[in-house]
């Protein structure tokens, strides 16, 4: 049960966060792989090595999600909206970035409900920057104006 509380107050504290307009795409993405990485963290050990494996976890998503998300641009952006908005569950979408040499490769997972949203969908991204693979697990719904906003 704490360990739920625990997962609802970080997700609520991530959407919170996510949700403010001054924050830039790499703001988004190390909330999201923090907030990702510790949540994977917790299930990891128990006592004093549970909360390390939390602290380890929250610092390398944060890593991780920031260089991903400092790294995408409006075309990159543009096409994850385009496979999250057309793939079929479990069909991933590849490109190469020209500018940057980053390949991207996204797949939505599962069909979600977020807050009354119906048009939500989990997802994992993998990204090959500058020789290194970096993986982000999150939540995107679909905005009114039809582009995909992360949400957890």
């Amino acid at each position: 049960m704490k360990k739920l509380f625990t997962s609802f107050i970080l997700i609520l504290c991530t959407v919170a966060l996510v949700g403010c307009e001054n924050m830039s795409k790499q703001d988004i993405g190390v909330i999201t792989g923090g907030v990702a990485g510790g949540l994977l963290g917790s299930t990891v050990g128990r006592g004093s090595g549970q909360v390390a494996a939390i602290a380890v976890g929250t610092v390398a998503g944060a890593m991780i999600g920031g260089s991903i998300g400092r790294d995408m641009d409006e075309n990159d952006r543009y096409r994850m909206n385009r496979a999250l908005e057309s793939n079929p569950v479990g069909q991933p979408a590849y490109w190469r970035n020209a500018r940057t040499g980053a390949n991207y490769r996204v797949v939505p997972i599962k069909n979600v409900r977020v807050g009354g949203n119906e048009y939500c969908r989990e997802y994992r991204s993998t990204a090959d920057i500058a020789g290194k693979k970096q993986q982000i697990y999150g939540t995107a719904c679909r905005r009114p104006d039809g582009t995909w906003e992360t949400v957890r």
